[in-house]
Formats: structure tokens, C-alpha cells, sequence
């Protein structure tokens, strides 16, 4: 741990004071992009017949990223949809390098669900399609290493989803896993940059405030939700101890985008939904009305109907030993705390001002008005959140 402390320590000095312009890299580059999902995420071909995307909705922020000021390569990976992030690491790396998925002998031994099996049969990625006699799906981009790196965008646990995989990349894993290649470590400069949209770095008050008192999510469904967000990286606690393995490599480029869909409440004309909270005080966070309407109920400051039970908009949380939930957590885009988007708690961060740093995060603000499916284009009143991939395209392919 003092080991951890000491290096993020180094990295906070150095993202603070590294000169203006020291750190541009402005030769211009067109590595492939990889689009990381969220929990219960999926693949562009799950609702292939439907027209619907994860990254898009019926519209597709990939094929809108490989026009704009293209040709850009633009791949949408799938993974696990409530798997953890290490599981989902090494599905990632599978589908984009080739190879079958190693979830590793001893993670699987130690943190491992009932019967799952540290090589899954069939879940395999061709890395050359003249050599498939099984008739895998074809790898991504087998040719991926320090030569040929990648930019990795992920939205919500696509983010720490990733931040696992560069964990993995770069330092392996100090248990025995089985000797596969994910989890020897070494590949540094595999990973040019890694933006991450509406991410729970630090974790969602969703669980806490939602999922552990409210009798309806009493259902299959939130018991997978309330294993994985209560007990998991997604809930504070967990984010923590995530974020002290996890670290903010110095070799790579990286971004933040934060989201918010809720207003500091007022007794009038403040954008909200008065209907799902006709009565406001200045200190809590009400949804937006323009907000998606599944997540109305639980984000403002109480969970609607119940009058016992606080929302995101008003959760706090002071036990000893827990992370500390203040006000400053109110904000939210309907699912995550919009304080905790910006970046790992105790890892370096710097307001983006055009130039970027390695080795600290990059933050490039937030999307006002923006709930958790509004940035990724799902069918929603609103404006259009294609002009911030567009944003973070022009970043990523000037490094």
C-alpha cells in the first residue's frame, strides 16, 4: 500500500507540473478505437435485427466516428454484461488480440462465481481467419502491440473495465494464472489513450441508496444488480480498493467526461420534473425532465414514491471505515454520481486546457443536461452527443 501511495503521490507532482505544451503530442496518429460498454451492456450484433445500438441507439457512434475526418477504424467490443472488471479485461483482450478467454487459475480459484470455469469453451476470437477451423468470430486487431497501440473509449464500467485491462497489460498478475499471456505483464505501449465517459471510478451511490432497501428490485435481476453494485467495484467501498490496484499508468494518455441530468432544487422554473418532486429544497438534486423516465424516481432526494428512503439526489453516508458520501455526490446523471466521473479518487487529475498530459487524467468536463443513455445517443428528447466523440476524436488523433 505504501507502494501505491508513494507512486500516485509522484504522479499528482508530475501532472501538476509538467510546462504548457511539454507534453503535446501533435505528429498525428490512426490507431484503431475500441468502444468499451457499461453493466448490462452489449455487442452491436445482440439486437442486430431491431436497428438498436449500445453506442447509438438506433443511430451508431462508431460508423459516426470512422466518417468524421476519416477513414478511422472503430471497433465496438462486447464483454460480460455483469461480469467483473477483471473478467471483463481478459474477455477484452481475447476479442481484440485472438486467442481464448483465461479468466486465470488462481482469480478464478480465490474470487471465482459457482461454477465458473477459467477457460470458458467457445469463447474464442480468431486471430487469422485462414487458420479458423472452429469457425470463431475474427479477432479485432490480432496485429495489436507496442507497434501497433490503440485507443480504448469506455462508457460507465466500460471505463474501469479498461483501467483493469491496462493494469493487466502492464503488470500482470502476481498469483500464478496459468501462464497465459494477459497476465504476464510487460506490454507497455500497448495503450495510447483511454477515455472514459459517465464512469463510476469511484463508484455509484445507486446500490446503496436504491438497490438495498427498495422492496420492487426484490426480483432475479436485483440480485445479480445488488451482488454486483453492492458488494463489487461499482459501490464506493469497492471502487477504493479497485483503486488502489488499478493504477494510472504514466505511459498513456488519459480523459475524463463527466454527466449530470439533475438541477439543485428551487421553488420554481429550475428544468426539473415537479411531478416526480413538487417539493424542493436548495440543498438536494432533483432530475431533470428531461431526464430518461426510468431513472426519474431514484435520482432526486427521495426514492419517488417512498418518503423514507433517500435517492442519489440526497443519499449521504458517514459510517466509520466506508467511504464518506456528501453532498458533494448529489449530482448525477440518473445512475452514477457525477463527483465520481472525473477520475480515481487520489490518482492525478488536471483540467483539460487543450493540451494533454500522460500519466494523469485529463478532464474534460461535463456534459450539463446529459443523463447516462443521453451520451450515448439512446431515443430521448434532447440534443445530440455526437459532437463529443467528435470532441475526443480530434484529441486522440492529434497525439
Amino acid at each position: 500500500m505504501f507502494r501505491i501511495i508513494h507512486a500516485l503521490l509522484a504522479l499528482a507532482a508530475l501532472c501538476t507540473s509538467v510546462p504548457a505544451g511539454a507534453a503535446v503530442a501533435g505528429h498525428g496518429n490512426n490507431h484503431p478505437v475500441i468502444l468499451v460498454h457499461g453493466f448490462l451492456g452489449f455487442g452491436p450484433e445482440t439486437f442486430e435485427h431491431s436497428g438498436f445500438n449500445y453506442w447509438g441507439g438506433y443511430g451508431d457512434i462508431a460508423s459516426h466516428m470512422q466518417v468524421y475526418r476519416g477513414p478511422r477504424t472503430v471497433f465496438a467490443a462486447v464483454v460480460g454484461p455483469v461480469s467483473s472488471n477483471w473478467d471483463r479485461a481478459a474477455d477484452l483482450y481475447a476479442q481484440i488480440k485472438g486467442g481464448c478467454v483465461d479468466y486465470g487459475a488462481a482469480h478464478v480459484r480465490k474470487y471465482g462465481l459457482p461454477g465458473q470455469q477459467q477457460k470458458p469453451a467457445g469463447k474464442c476470437w480468431a486471430a487469422d481467419p485462414k487458420n479458423n477451423p472452429e469457425n470463431y468470430p475474427l479477432a479485432l486487431y490480432p496485429a495489436w502491440d507496442a507497434e501497433h497501440p490503440v485507443h480504448f473509449i469506455g462508457h460507465s464500467q466500460g471505463g474501469t473495465t479498461i483501467r483493469a485491462l491496462v493494469e493487466l497489460l502492464e503488470h500482470g498478475s502476481p498469483d500464478d494464472e496459468g501462464g497465459h499471456e494477459l497476465f504476464k505483464g510487460g506490454k507497455v505501449g500497448w495503450v495510447r489513450s483511454v477515455t472514459t465517459i459517465s464512469t463510476p471510478h469511484n463508484g455509484t451511490t445507486f446500490a446503496d441508496a436504491v438497490l438495498n432497501v427498495t422492496p420492487s428490485l426484490q426480483t432475479p435481476l436485483g440480485d445479480v444488480l445488488k451482488n454486483r453494485w453492492a458488494n463489487w467495484e461499482l459501490s464506493p467501498d469497492g471502487a477504493r480498493e479497485f483503486n488502489a490496484w488499478a493504477r494510472t499508468s504514466p505511459h498513456i494518455y488519459w480523459y475524463s467526461v463527466g454527466t449530470v441530468a439533475t438541477e439543485a432544487g428551487a421553488w420554481c422554473c429550475n428544468a426539473t420534473d415537479r411531478v416526480i418532486a413538487p417539493i424542493q429544497t436548495t440543498y438536494h438534486q432533483y432530475p431533470r425532465l428531461d431526464m430518461i423516465p426510468a431513472f426519474k424516481p431514484m435520482a432526486g432526494e427521495w426514492i419517488v414514491p417512498s418518503a423514507l428512503q433517500r435517492g442519489l439526489g440526497g443519499y449521504t453516508q458517514q459510517t466509520t471505515g466506508r467511504v464518506r458520501i456528501d453532498s458533494d455526490w448529489f449530482p448525477n446523471d440518473g445512475v452514477v454520481n457525477t463527483v465520481s466521473m472525473r477520475s480515481p479518487a487520489g490518482h492525478p487529475v488536471r483540467e483539460f486546457d487543450g493540451k494533454s498530459v500522460k500519466g494523469c487524467w485529463n478532464f474534460l468536463g461535463n456534459q450539463q443536461g446529459y443523463d447516462h443513455f443521453d451520451i450515448l445517443n439512446w431515443p430521448n428528447p434532447g440534443p445530440s452527443a455526437n459532437p463529443l466523440y467528435e470532441r475526443i476524436s480530434d484529441i486522440i488523433f492529434a497525439l
